[in-house]
């Protein structure tokens, strides 16, 4: 499953509708969006806790309404054709995902917004195998297990996490996590994702922008992964024979 980071953020100002509808037009599987809490208790989505990075005034999340942050332009930054973007709430990126793709959500403000995001779901009456459930504080994830046990959950973390396949899946089962998402390192390879799926747990590797890494790593058996780049990754893999041609794409005749 090929995964845009944050959207097509290489082509779109990240986690914006704008690098959603960028992801599906580059023949993403899946989009990953970061989420957090306004003030005023609506789920948006945004990476940092303010929005001093992306945006042309500095907000704190937490400390603003959604009114407030709506304000913010985190399009122009990337370029004039994306003046005017605004920060998304989860509603809107939602209602964005086709039926037949899926939503990473990176819950990044802790076990408090994993209820607001099940509401969220429900309300998008969205699929539970259409949606994983992703976060670095195990305490996220065992909640989510408890909130919504029928939707995926994937514990995110650096090499340091990952060094080898048994002890990360002993701690994936203590937490209730179903996957681990781990940051691309060289120890990620057949042997390793074997081991893993052989304990019944997925693997997603991020964020992997270069084409040989991404050959690398969809050869050794990784169930997803998450890039910047969409559109390049998945056609450096299609014309690897690593991934399965789109209509019109490398290695496809378009008849």
């Amino acid at each position: 499953m090929l995964v845009a980071h944050r959207g097509a953020s290489a082509a779109a100002p990240e986690n914006t509708l704008a690098a959603v509808r960028a992801a599906w037009e580059a023949g993403a599987d899946a989009v990953e969006g970061d989420f957090r809490l306004t003030r005023d208790g609506v789920v948006v989505c945004i990476h940092d806790a303010t929005t001093a990075r992306t945006a042309d005034i500095d907000l704190t999340v937490a400390a603003a309404p959604l009114a407030r942050l709506r304000e913010a332009d985190v399009g122009s930054g990337k370029g004039r054709r994306w003046a005017g973007e605004r920060i998304p709430t989860i509603d809107e990126v939602l209602d964005a995902v086709p039926a037949d793709k899926t939503i990473l959500i990176e819950i990044k403000d802790g076990p408090g917004l994993v209820v607001p995001v099940a509401r969220a779901l429900k309300r998008a009456l969205l699929p539970p195998e259409r949606a994983v459930i992703i976060a670095f504080d195990p305490a996220v994830i065992r909640r989510a297990r408890e909130v919504m046990p029928a939707t995926r959950r994937y514990w995110l973390t650096g090499p340091e996490g990952c060094r080898t396949a048994e002890a990360l899946a002993g701690f994936l089962e203590k937490i209730g996590a179903d996957g681990a998402g781990c940051r691309v390192h060289r120890g990620i390879d057949r042997r390793f994702a074997a081991a893993l799926r052989k304990r019944g747990k997925e693997l997603n590797v991020w964020t992997v922008d270069r084409a040989d890494a991404a050959r690398r790593l969809a050869a050794a058996g990784v169930d997803s992964i998450s890039t910047n780049r969409p559109g390049p990754i998945g056609e450096a893999l299609e014309a690897a024979g690593l991934r399965k041609a789109r209509p019109g794409g490398p290695g496809d005749s378009g008849g």
